[in-house]
């Protein structure tokens, strides 16, 4: 089975996402089976702020026991047949947050996408946190600052098309601005809170998890929006 979980936000230092960490971790776990779970961080969305990865891993070693990697391509030459032996171990790929144009075009350019779909297809657990959930989409809602016209503070922009839809994360804070596209653009998308996630398998949504956000289906029908929570 392919599954993606894309979680719409929150905030790991904090712990405001725990619950879908203990979701993530149990898969994780399920996967390696007999062996010590691994978990490989990816923070090209943070410019690979290290910060970052040491938050993750005081919450995924420190909590949960599962052995963590990162992988590192932002400033630095990539020794490719290394990189690939750390997503060959993996059991469970995070994406973390930042911005997602840079991001996609980065793992263009390097090759790290192709490491990352080869994963994907052989049954790793693939999640991410706002960039990192966004970014397997046809459309996303992003902040990035490449796809912005002058004024705005929002754009749709061309996802990698994994997952077929149109998705924006922190959707508590952007709801009326996507909202607003979405009726006068798409029939139908999807809006993650912070601390929720999509459960996706197999290219498609089944469910959600909560760490006390929420999931939502919005759809527009004869001019007006109707949302629909996914559960």
């Amino acid at each position: 089975m392919k599954r993606i979980i894309a979680i719409g936000g929150g905030e790991l230092r904090e712990r405001t996402t725990l619950k879908i960490d203990e979701y993530l971790a149990t898969l994780a776990k399920e996967h390696a089976g007999e062996n010590r779970a691994n978990a490989l961080f990816i923070p090209t969305a943070s410019h690979d702020f290290m910060p970052y990865y040491n938050t993750f891993h005081k919450v995924y070693t420190g909590i949960f026991n599962i052995k963590t990697d990162v992988a590192l391509t932002v400033f630095k030459d990539v020794d490719m047949e290394k990189m690939k032996a750390k997503f060959e171990k993996a059991d469970l790929i995070y994406v973390g947050g930042g911005d997602t144009v840079f991001m996609i075009e980065h793992w263009k350019k390097t090759g790290l996408l192709e490491f990352l779909k080869a994963a994907y297809e052989r049954g790793v657990i693939i999640a991410g946190l706002s960039a990192g959930a966004i970014c397997w989409f046809t459309d996303i809602y992003t902040d990035s600052e490449a796809a912005l016209g002058e004024g705005d503070k929002y754009a749709m922009f061309e996802g990698l098309g994994w997952i077929e839809g149109k998705i924006s994360p922190h959707y508590g804070s952007r709801m009326l601005d996507f909202d607003e596209i979405v009726c006068y653009n798409f029939d139908c998308a999807y809006g993650i809170e912070d601390n929720a996630a999509l459960i996706i398998e197999d290219g498609e949504i089944v469910g959600s998890v909560s760490s006390g956000g929420k999931a939502w289906k919005i759809e527009r029908k004869d001019g007006a929006i109707q949302k629909t929570e996914i559960v």
